[in-house]
């Protein structure tokens, strides 16, 4: 019942005496409307993705789904094609970075990529209640959060606050293979690649991968050419 009255909540869709199964999928989460259509795979959501980069860093954006008639189907429920975890830095923003609407992204975002329980909470939300076919972890040049963790390390000073726990996180992923600016960026790459780990290790979360319900993608957005390739 408590997970019932949570997909609503933040579906936006009302609780009704007929929508009380636990194990049936919700309007929000399976609608696919003509005029507001979704991708419906892992691949098709990457092509997706994909493609709004393309527009994106060629200066050929379309805006899509901001127009009133999508706005006013958006108050029955939701349906993102993509769940992207990012980083907080305020460059890398992802609707715009993949040219997507209103709609069209589940947006996570904290410093790193750090997962935590509400952070994790969130991805599965995205993934177990409404279906969604694509987890996009993705990491940008120049983190400061990367940066400020390796130069924590090396310098063993303790950072303000709570950023010292974002700096904790970080750390198991520095590349101590090479130095200086180097770490920082291997380091970047690192964390995508642990946190896509850890994401792909959840039972619930692997179990949908298993049966090509659910891809869980590492990725890089350069800030140079707004270029956002895979990471393997």
């Amino acid at each position: 019942m408590r997970r019932t009255l949570l997909r609503a909540a933040l579906t936006g869709t009302a609780v009704t005496a007929g929508a009380w199964a636990l194990d049936g999928p919700t309007a929000s989460a399976t609608t696919r409307s003509a005029e507001w259509p979704r991708p419906a795979t892992p691949e098709a959501a990457l092509k997706e993705l994909n493609a709004g980069n393309r527009r994106w860093r060629t200066f050929r954006e379309k805006h899509p789904h901001e127009t009133h008639a999508v706005r006013r189907e958006a108050v029955s429920g939701q349906h993102p094609f993509a769940v992207v975890l990012g980083c907080i830095d305020s460059r890398v923003p992802p609707e715009l970075v993949f040219d997507q609407g209103l709609g069209d992204l589940m947006t996570v975002r904290s410093a790193g990529e750090v997962l935590d329980e509400a952070v994790l909470g969130s991805v599965a939300y995205g993934v177990l209640e409404l279906g969604i076919p694509l987890v996009l972890v993705l990491g940008h040049q120049s983190c400061g959060a990367v940066s400020a963790a390796v130069r924590a390390e090396e310098s063993g000073e303790e950072l303000p606050a709570h950023i010292q726990y974002i700096a904790d996180q970080i750390k198991p992923a520095i590349d101590h293979s090479v130095t200086g600016d180097a770490r920082i960026d291997a380091t970047i790459s690192a964390q995508v690649r642990l946190v896509r780990a850890r994401l792909s290790a959840e039972p619930d979360l692997a179990a949908r991968i298993t049966t090509g319900r659910l891809a869980i993608v590492g990725a890089r957005y350069e800030l140079t050419n707004q270029l956002v390739h895979r990471i393997t």
